[in-house]
């Protein structure tokens, strides 16, 4: 064999031998994607818009102003109004940790720390309340609302010479406002003293500013006592004739089941608190 033809017999063989190894060398794939930019978060709602959402029903508010406070955390005035809704809907708790937020952006938020205090004592857990409440007290002293609020939040964990010592400085800045002594009377009813609630709904129910709900707890109360005639004129002048005769049954029936202690169980789960 000529030296040419070894030399290319030897290129042949080193070929042979390295063409399984590139073989098995893996084929390049299509080249990654990036990933998708994320969806632009909605911008808040327009000035009409949210003038709009506050007139309409608390649950169409309750998502309004929960969305507007999901896109906006900073925005102080939805997670307040989102707050208040969500108890109107009596989601006590989710109404207090929505409030909650917003104090967790701005601590010293006026409206924020009123309805934090609101929604803990709507859900029976004023004492988480207090402190929220008493630093709106100590911000504006000359404001009836967190004095009123107090008075509530106090009786409920039993501080009853406070209580009532902050329900006599709101009525000093308010006198006979319709809210203090409405929330006075829910107190004493949450007590079963009914006889203690009456004439304080009676004072609240003759205020020009009183709402449709004192008048809705004086019917309660005097139903309660045994006054049914005059719960029923109250009740016919202020609803429609099927809700009367709803509420006429409701207040037979506790009447049959024991009247005090039914009415301290209602005011123990009222609701919706006075005081803005």
């Amino acid at each position: 064999m000529s030296r040419t033809t070894a030399r290319l017999a030897t290129i042949l063989l080193f070929t042979a031998l390295a063409s399984p190894v590139l073989a098995q060398q893996p084929t390049a794939g299509p080249s990654p994607q990036p990933p998708a930019a994320p969806r632009p978060a909605p911008p808040p709602a327009s000035a009409e818009a949210r003038a709009a959402a506050d007139r309409t029903d608390a649950l169409t508010r309750s998502v309004f102003w929960t969305q507007e406070a999901e896109i906006s955390p900073q925005d102080p005035i939805a997670g307040v109004k989102a707050a208040q809704a969500l108890r109107e809907l009596g989601r006590y708790d989710q109404s207090a940790d929505m409030a909650q937020r917003v104090l967790m952006v701005q601590p010293d938020n006026y409206d924020a720390m009123l309805e934090v205090g609101r929604g803990h004592i709507a859900r029976g857990q004023a004492f988480y309340g207090i402190q929220a409440l008493e630093k709106a007290r100590d911000a504006r002293p000359g404001d009836w609302r967190p004095w009123s609020l107090l008075g509530t939040a106090y009786e409920q964990v039993r501080r009853a010479a406070d209580a009532q010592a902050a329900w006599a400085q709101a009525l000093a800045i308010a006198p006979e406002n319709p809210d203090v002594l409405t929330n006075m009377a829910i107190s004493a009813m949450a007590r079963g003293d009914n006889a203690a609630a009456e004439p304080l709904l009676r004072r609240a129910a003759a205020q020009p500013g009183a709402s449709l709900k004192v008048r809705l707890n004086l019917a309660m109360v005097l139903g309660l006592t045994g006054k049914m005639g005059e719960a029923e004129q109250i009740l016919r002048r202020d609803l429609p004739p099927e809700q009367a005769d709803s509420n006429l049954a409701w207040l037979n029936a506790r009447n049959a089941a024991g009247g005090q202690q039914a009415a301290a169980t209602t005011a123990r789960t009222w609701g919706s608190l006075q005081g803005g």
